[in-house]
């Protein structure tokens, strides 16, 4: 689940929670174990995804799949198509089904104990493969991230080998997304790691864990919001409770600020939770990750997986 980038390195700073300490051997096998069972779901998920399939079935069966292994989603199953590049999650009951030509995303995360694996893939829908040089680029700049990635290794450095593969591939990456590194209970912690070669003095460091994910678009390579959030996530308290559904706000604190969306409230009043979201996000407590789209006429692919950087070089955790 990537991180928005406004473009200004400032900005990224002061926006970027501070990394966590080195992992300890439980926290290093959690995240192996989340890693496993995101790479198995996204497998399931591009082979299943086709034309006339139910995106709201491809996630929900994603959820279940990864309660089925005896761990929980670390942010609700997205599943964006064609010029939306992240963040299209299914409403309680949304219809909406795949279809021919479509260059379909999935992006998974799943935590065992609080500790994070994220991962994503595209699929070609389109019978002629006209997406296949796309997909692959997005691929192909993730192999290229991760021969690059290491210990002491400038994030800036990581950026430009996704730029540079993907624009030698006829593509644009996407400047304005990037990856990210993962905590326990914190889906994006510092480092962001840029899809260009930016000048920055951030590197990842041996003990940590991140997330390196490129997207390739046919388009100008910049996203913009577009459509209703429905994924949200609680980032403090809320300063009143008043007039906030206490049932509501007991179910949205026990993801312990992970995102969470809608559709995980259906045993709720859906008045109570609208209003609970409302007040939450006024008070500052709450954030939404609306749909992020390029423009119109573009096509979109990604690619990620969750990195364990060690002293000794670099351990892909959702091969």
């Amino acid at each position: 689940m990537p991180r928005t980038s406004c473009g200004n390195p400032r900005c990224r700073r002061e926006a970027s929670p501070v990394s966590s300490a080195p992992v300890q051997q439980h926290a290093l096998d959690c995240y192996r174990r989340a890693g496993r069972i995101a790479s198995s779901c996204r497998e399931w998920a591009l082979d299943n995804i086709r034309p006339g399939v139910e995106v709201r079935h491809v996630l929900e069966t994603i959820e279940q799949m990864i309660r089925d292994e005896g761990a929980a989603p670390a942010f609700p199953a997205q599943s964006s198509r064609n010029h939306v590049a992240a963040h299209y999650c299914s409403a309680p009951a949304d219809s909406l089904s795949y279809a021919e030509g479509d260059c379909a995303k999935v992006d998974i995360g799943v935590h065992v104990d609080g500790y994070v694996g994220d991962t994503a893939g595209s699929v070609d829908l389109s019978e002629d493969g006209r997406w296949g040089t796309l997909i692959q680029a997005s691929r192909d700049a993730l192999t290229a991230a991760i021969a690059v990635a290491g210990p002491g290794v400038s994030v800036g450095q990581i950026g430009a080998a996704v730029e540079r593969t993907i624009m030698r591939a006829g593509f644009e990456p996407v400047r304005n997304l990037t990856g990210h590194g993962l905590g326990r209970w914190r889906v994006h912690t510092a480092p962001h790691i840029p899809n260009y070669a930016e000048n920055t003095d951030a590197c990842l460091h041996a003990g940590s864990v991140v997330a390196i994910e490129p997207f390739a678009s046919t388009g100008r390579g910049y996203i913009r919001v577009e459509g209703k959030a429905e994924v949200f996530m609680l980032t403090k308290p809320p300063r009143k409770a008043r007039g906030i559904d206490r049932e509501v706000l007991r179910a949205m604190e026990s993801w312990r600020g992970l995102p969470i969306a809608r559709r995980y409230f259906l045993d709720h009043d859906e008045r109570a939770v609208e209003e609970a979201i409302s007040r939450l996000a006024r008070q500052g407590a709450l954030t939404r990750s609306p749909p992020l789209a390029e423009e119109p006429t573009a096509m979109v692919s990604q690619s990620e997986h969750s990195l364990y950087i060690s002293d000794d070089g670099v351990e892909v955790l959702t091969a």
